[in-house]
């Protein structure tokens, strides 16, 4: 469940009013209608909708999750290991290569690891003090460089780091960082206020996202960007960064090596931020009720950086998987369904478990993917569309994988019809309810409410908008290209047990298992709740695959206009 977002970018955030609500109403009555005269259930579709199986996909998961897979990181042994088991298991459900004669898309990519005895020093009037990488601090350079240096670069606090002329915000206004670390909080504004109409309130928006500040600071000219750690706004704990940012760090082969970004980028933890600050004579809970203001102004910290960073640098080779059931009368339009094979490797640096075996992240995803892979097959008919399974690389680096396919496509966005992503599956039991995480932003919404209705299955919005969810996986990457993109989570209100406990169980893996090598596969998991959310995204695939509508995303999402210039280009003949 991952990373990063695309450079250059700043979606405008949306907030969503009757008109808005109405015609997602109208487009679910539509969508009921056109699921009715695709078949409905038939006797077909049931048989497919059997053979998505827990026993299979626990068995599945198992696989993925081992540690002969050794955390299946980008580039390594267990690549080829995971590469090797999904090309086979595409093979035996029956599936073409979905790339011409190959499975396999090639996705280029840089590794760098960063010496992590690297300590950052820095220095005031009052004196000097150093900092150690994982307790105190987190960094890395996207520059694939063999070293980088900030040599008493000065420091300068700039809010949240955002520029968002809609909302009449500029951190950085009346100040020239050039040269200068900027130091910011994660988040953005209407997080802190909770002011539904700062921002999107505790709603993140893309500003909040800390890929969108090391962007920002690239743009204003920064030597280097740090961003404030904190639990609540960044939405994980510290144990989640130092596990994240440490070892090899991958990002796609840039023709300029990457000398745009800022030099050096990471993380502060609360701590430290606290203890840099309190030296230049600030408070960190003052900073950030003023950084909470529009009219907020930089402050110049008196105080300065240094840091140099070894990089040991890799290029590699990795892949994506596309496997393809090709459509029975518009085989050349494509709907999509996606999952990110990848996690975090192995650190041998750690004592006892060093695999991070990233089951639910996204083992459960990855077989779930290969389940709806075995039920259209099932199917006597196949859909009017062609249905393409894409498990992409590297998403727990920064969305690479998708970003590469979306900018690379095999097949034509324009004739793409929607992109289905699975990233962590229901491991705790059936639901009443279904999230759906960045709702109300496309007219998928109504394929998805109609079946949604027939399974007696309550649609909920994400009940932690403060993390920002949308734009941490892969569907993100078809989204700024314009693609409609479903992406929906494990439901929190428990039938048996209710939404507490629903909400516990998410807390408690998000504090003990995410992004951690205790993320193991357990026989004990009760995936008949992946397996309803499976049958209901199954049937939402072949409703789209079956009909001849184009969904778009919802006026006034940032998308839709990208997505409005792609179709006028094919309505033209372009």
């Amino acid at each position: 469940m991952g990373q990063a977002k695309p450079k250059g970018m700043a979606p405008v955030p949306t907030r969503f009013g009757p008109g808005l609500l109405r015609s997602t109403l109208a487009l679910s009555l539509l969508s009921a209608s056109i699921f009715a005269a695709c078949g409905g259930e038939t006797a077909s579709t049931d048989t497919a909708l059997a053979s998505i199986d827990a026993a299979g996909m626990s068995a599945r998961i198992e696989v993925l999750a081992s540690d002969e897979f050794e955390g299946r990181l980008p580039g390594s042994a267990g690549e080829q290991k995971t590469i090797d088991y999904l090309e086979s298991q595409f093979r035996a459900i029956g599936l073409e290569p979905g790339n011409g004669d190959s499975f396999v898309q090639s996705v280029p990519l840089v590794s760098m690891t960063v010496d992590p005895g690297t300590t950052l020093k820095v220095s005031g009037q009052s004196g000097a003090a150093a900092y150690a990488y994982g307790d105190d601090f987190m960094v890395w350079t996207k520059r694939v460089i063999d070293r980088v240096d900030l040599v008493d670069s000065e420091l300068v606090f700039v809010g949240y780091g955002i520029v968002a002329p809609e909302y009449g915000r500029d951190d950085y206004q009346g100040l020239d960082v050039t040269g200068k670390t900027v130091v910011m909080l994660v988040n953005d504004p209407g997080y802190t206020t909770g002011d539904p109409q700062v921002f999107n309130g505790r709603a993140m928006t893309y500003y909040g996202r800390w890929t969108y500040k090391y962007e920002e600071a690239a743009r204003q000219g920064a030597a280097g960007a740090l961003v404030i750690h904190e639990t609540g706004p960044a939405g994980y704990p510290w144990d989640v960064v130092r596990g994240s940012w440490s070892g090899a760090q991958f990002d796609l082969v840039a023709e300029d090596a990457n000398l745009s970004r800022v030099a050096v980028e990471g993380w502060l933890t609360e701590e430290t931020a606290s203890a840099i600050l309190e030296a230049a004579g600030h408070d960190l809970g003052s900073l950030q009720t003023a950084a909470a203001s529009p009219d907020f102004e930089p402050v110049p910290l008196g105080l300065t950086a240094s840091i140099g960073l070894e990089n040991e640098i890799e290029r590699i080779t990795s892949r994506n998987v596309l496997a393809l059931l090709p459509g029975s009368e518009r085989p050349e339009e494509i709907v999509v369904y996606m999952a990110h094979w990848d996690h975090l490797g192995k650190d041998e640096s750690l004592e006892g478990d060093q695999i991070y075996n990233g089951a639910l992240d996204n083992a459960t995803g990855t077989a779930g993917l290969l389940e709806l892979a075995e039920a259209f097959v099932a199917l006597e008919d196949r859909p009017a569309r062609s249905i393409l399974f894409l498990s992409v690389t590297a998403e727990e680096f920064g969305l690479l994988g998708s970003r590469y396919y979306a900018t690379n496509p095999v097949y034509p966005l324009p004739q793409t019809v929607a992109a289905i992503n699975l990233d962590g599956m229901n491991i705790y039991g059936p639901m009443r309810d279904m999230t759906v995480v960045g709702r109300g932003m496309s007219e998928l919404d109504g394929f998805l409410e109609s079946v949604a209705e027939t399974e007696a299955r309550v649609l909920r919005p994400d009940p932690e908008t403060e993390k920002g969810f949308y734009y941490r996986s892969d569907h993100f990457e078809f989204a700024k290209q314009g693609v409609p993109a479903l992406y929906t989570d494990t439901g929190i209100d428990h039938i048996e047990f209710g939404e507490a406990w629903g909400i516990q169980r998410r807390d408690d893996y998000t504090a003990q298992r995410y992004h951690k090598p205790s993320d193991e596969y357990d026989p004990n998991w009760d995936l008949s709740g992946a397996i309803d959310d499976l049958e209901i995204l199954f049937r939402v695939g072949h409703a789209l695959a079956s009909s001849t509508t184009f969904p778009n995303w919802n006026e006034g999402t940032e998308f839709r206009a990208r997505r409005d210039s792609m179709m006028a280009g094919i309505d033209s003949g372009g």
